[in-house]
């Protein structure tokens, strides 16, 4: 599976600079609102150092990290849910992403035209939340105009519970509050599941900021404090920074400046492993002497569906899979040696698969 996260925000916030951080497509970073008509599309390695470490024990003819597909969407203007300016296509390539990577402007500078004509996130971020709100309002009335009926027929006990759940998300947007906010079982939400509400969508909220406010300003903690309640993940990034470092060619070159920086790691890597933080996904790995490779699956997924992230033949004909954890296969720096050692485990249909597990998998034709 590739996770795809759409990136969003206001017209000139730094959405297009962060997206030509994260991928080599190069989307047009103007001082002018709307730079972006239409989505860019860029897919990005997923930051992860193990692989290399598994690549200097194997010594493949080459290593496959799992990727992300990064959307730059238009950006959005009061109206949108009505059709104003590019609304119906940002809310439509919304609908199409895993995650929303929302992008908010924390920082002051005259130069730098504002749509809103000030510096404000929270503003900002309402302006978004309420025309996907609407958006979805409007999804759900829909939804239970067509249930309302069959509700009220006491022998359709689906229709009625799907009624009553749709009636809990209907209050919920009501109120201006985001779907995602909503608590309600598992089980229960499987009744909206195919409306595929826009404010549903995990949110990793981005707080672009300058050099001097990568610890936090006053815009960030205002932002923290704003999205409590919202099951949310905030991470601040300065994406002129960001630009620099992806100019950098050399590893050598980026180390000297991230610690010129005072930084651990670029701030594209934190975001990326934040989104899968956001949406529970893990990784395990292959590794042989054609390639090493690293797959992304659901935290909780059992071996027969993580074979079929490789492919669906592996899923069906299942029969078992070797697993080495990532810690053995270091400490005894070799497959035949995690062998000889009694760390090789041979694992059925209900093994579930832990972040970073070693897998090789057998199965019928």
């Amino acid at each position: 599976m590739s996770l795809k996260c759409g990136i969003v925000g206001l017209p000139n916030v730094g959405k297009s600079t962060l997206f030509n951080c994260l991928s080599n497509a190069k989307a047009q970073a103007a001082n002018f609102p709307f730079c972006t008509i239409e989505p860019n599309l860029g897919v990005i390695s997923v930051p992860d150092e193990r692989l290399q470490k598994l690549e200097a024990i194997v010594h493949p003819q080459k290593i496959v990290p799992a990727t992300v597909e990064i959307v730059d969407i238009a950006g959005l203007v009061k109206g949108a849910s009505k059709g104003e300016g590019l609304g119906n296509q940002f809310l439509a390539n919304i609908r199409e992403t895993d995650a929303i990577l929302h992008v908010l402007r924390c920082f002051e500078d005259p130069n730098v035209i504002h749509v809103e004509g000030s510096v404000n996130p929270i503003r900002d971020k309402e302006i978004i939340d309420i025309e996907l709100q609407l958006k979805d309002l409007e999804t759900v009335e829909k939804a239970m105009s067509k249930t309302s009926k069959s509700a009220r027929a006491a022998v359709d006990k689906d229709a009625k519970k799907e009624h009553e759940v749709l009636s809990i998300y209907h209050k919920c947007l009501s109120e201006q509050k985001s779907a995602r906010s909503v608590e309600i079982s598992d089980e229960d939400k499987e009744f909206i599941k195919d409306l595929h509400l826009l404010t549903i969508k995990p949110v990793l909220y981005v707080c672009n900021v300058d050099q001097s406010s990568l610890k936090g300003n006053k815009h960030t903690e205002a932002v923290a404090a704003a999205v409590k309640g919202e099951n949310a993940e905030v991470l601040i990034i300065d994406a002129g920074i960001e630009a620099e470092i992806a100019q950098l060619e050399s590893p050598e070159d980026r180390k000297a400046f991230l610690d010129e920086m005072g930084l651990d790691e670029p701030g594209v890597s934190k975001l990326i492993k934040a989104a899968y933080k956001l949406l529970s996904l893990s990784t395990y790995f292959t590794a042989g002497e054609t390639e090493v490779r690293a797959w992304t699956i659901m935290v909780g997924t059992k071996a027969p569906q993580a074979a079929g992230v490789i492919h669906t033949d592996f899923e069906k004909g299942f029969i078992k899979a070797e697993v080495i954890s990532y810690d053995d296969y270091l400490k005894y720096g070799s497959e035949q040696a995690c062998r000889d050692a009694g760390r090789l485990m041979i694992q059925g249909k209900e093994y579930t698969v832990n972040d970073g597990d070693v897998m090789h998998f057998r199965f019928n034709n």
